[in-house]
């Protein structure tokens, strides 16, 4: 059996508001929304990317079986964690400890407004 899967889209992670959340990914992250529509009267798709790259992040509405505050095993990269860790603690955003290890690039952990856990992380060398 062959498919014609080609590409990654996006990755869902659930929300309690779309729009606090929304707000987080783009004012606080600097994630740009490429996608803000009301689909149904009671379904909203939002997207938000980061620059220069296909993958999407989808802030879904959270629903049984899918729950905000989960580990979304997302990471995401930058050219500098250390400064990244800085800014973003001094925003006041939920951030974990600036993890420096000699077999590691720099990274470390973040928790969106919902306790929704992504990582930022160096490129490996």
């Amino acid at each position: 059996m062959t498919t014609h899967l080609r590409s990654l889209h996006a990755v869902a992670i659930p929300v309690t508001d779309q729009d606090a959340a929304l707000g987080f990914y783009r004012d606080v992250l600097g994630l740009t929304v490429s996608l803000d529509e009301h689909l149904a009267d009671d379904f909203r798709w939002v997207e938000v990317a980061l620059p220069d790259t296909p993958v999407r992040l989808a802030l879904v509405r959270a629903e049984d079986g899918f729950a905000a505050g989960r580990d979304t095993g997302i990471r995401l990269m930058t050219a500098d964690a250390a400064a990244d860790h800085a800014t973003l603690t001094t925003a006041g955003v939920d951030v974990g400890d600036l993890l420096l290890w000699d077999t590691a690039p720099p990274m470390f952990a973040l928790r969106d407004p919902d306790g929704n856990t992504l990582y930022v992380m160096e490129p490996p060398a």
